[in-house]
């Protein structure tokens, strides 16, 4: 039997550089520099292996022993130690790997395709509210398809939509655990549908005023206030509620307000920017408000920045109506429609809606504006009262 424990502690402190064995294959490397290192040395599947076990200054001489026999002891069970050793340390970071971990990653790696970088959390936030509470300490190699079925199951029937999110986003998290090398069931997500079944919620889309009832509501927005004036541009444009309310002076000239790509919505692709014609009635309004103008913007809050997302809803909803700001561009289509008979590109485009698939867009390169001026500059008449309802009475023969 090979003689053990040639070194001791002192020895060890006092060697000169070079190597120096302490028996069972385990061997102090003393280098120029000062430093030190203590390694194995082994023989397995007919080859030499040398696994190093730490610098001497963090594993003491009866550490860096304890080390060199339990892993020949694996060597005795035909095991090779430094495999072994990486195959323990790959298992350690994959428990370390939670759900939680590999969603924040994830939502980091998206970044980039979000509006503004994500900095709204609405792509997080069906995560962090629905799954993470009950999953988010879960190694995510661990996470199955009835681990996602009970997380969503109380949401599935009565929040569909937001299942469905949060259905997804898990779904884009698990695909960057698999990019990581860590070992997970991509089709859990579609298992925990299949297991929870078609859900019995039906989507409520967002109520709107009939066009024909919309001057009635225009007309009664009448103060002057911050509040007013922007719905009354919401309506006369069919825009949505971001780009009014963070719409800026430099960004009108004359009767041609554009808006820039980052206050829209990119339905496919990244968002442009997007040219919007002003009706006199939207140039009258828009003058008014630069009474409120606050660092160049034409709806200021009371405090700072602009007016919040809620403020113009909040007046619907004082007034006991049910339908939001969000339907006057359902109002403004039906209109472009029924009453002016635009095509249905233009119709589309008068709400800043995407018009066909990628390869139609790519040779579509218009945004029927010289179309458009004469729709919105109706429609602005038709809230009061002028030409917008004569057209309907020509339409109907």
């Amino acid at each position: 039997m090979p003689e053990l424990h040639k070194l001791s502690v002192p020895k060890v402190k006092n060697a000169a550089p070079g190597k120096y064995a302490d028996g069972g294959g385990l061997w102090l490397h003393k280098r120029q520099d000062g430093g030190a290192q203590w390694f194995l040395r082994v023989t397995i599947h007919g080859r030499r292996r040398e696994m190093g076990l730490g610098s001497v200054s963090e594993v003491s001489l009866k550490e860096a022993r304890e080390a060199a026999e339990k892993w020949r002891a694996k060597v005795r069970d035909n095991i090779d130690p430094i495999k072994e050793r990486e195959r323990l340390r790959k298992e350690a970071e994959r428990e370390q790997y939670t759900l939680r971990q590999i969603a924040e990653e994830a939502f980091e790696a998206r970044k980039a395709e979000l509006k503004d970088d994500g900095k709204a959390g609405r792509w997080f936030s069906p995560l962090e509210l629905h799954v993470l509470p009950k999953l988010g300490k879960v190694p995510v190699e661990d996470i199955d398809q009835k681990d996602i079925r009970d997380t969503l199951a109380p949401l599935w029937h009565t929040k569909a939509d937001t299942a469905r999110k949060a259905m997804n986003r898990l779904g884009i998290a698990l695909k960057y655990a698999a990019a990581l090398g860590l070992d997970v069931d991509l089709q859990a997500t579609e298992k925990a549908k299949a297991l929870l079944g078609k859900t019995r919620h039906e989507v409520k889309h967002i109520e709107s005023v009939h066009w024909s009832n919309v001057p009635d509501f225009y007309g009664s927005l009448s103060d002057g206030s911050v509040t007013h004036l922007a719905l009354r541009l919401l309506i006369l444009t069919g825009m949505r509620s971001k780009a009014i309310r963070f719409c800026q002076l430099d960004q009108i000239d004359g009767d041609l307000w554009t808006v820039p790509a980052e206050f829209m919505k990119a339905r496919k692709g990244k968002a442009t920017e997007f040219r919007v014609p002003l009706s006199d009635e939207a140039q009258s309004v828009i003058e008014q408000a630069k009474a409120h103008e606050r660092g160049g913007y034409l709806f200021p809050s009371i405090r700072k920045g602009v007016i919040s997302d809620a403020t113009m809803s909040r007046l619907m909803e004082r007034r006991g109506m049910s339908e939001r700001p969000h339907g006057f561009r359902t109002s403004l289509r039906e209109w472009v429609s029924e009453v002016y008979g635009a095509p249905w590109e233009v119709a589309e485009t008068c709400i800043a809606h995407s018009v066909g698939n990628k390869v139609q867009q790519a040779y579509l390169r218009t945004d029927f504006y010289e179309q458009r001026v004469p729709i919105m500059q109706r429609w602005g008449e038709h809230m009061t009262g002028g030409l917008g309802k004569l057209v309907r009475m020509v339409g109907n023969g």
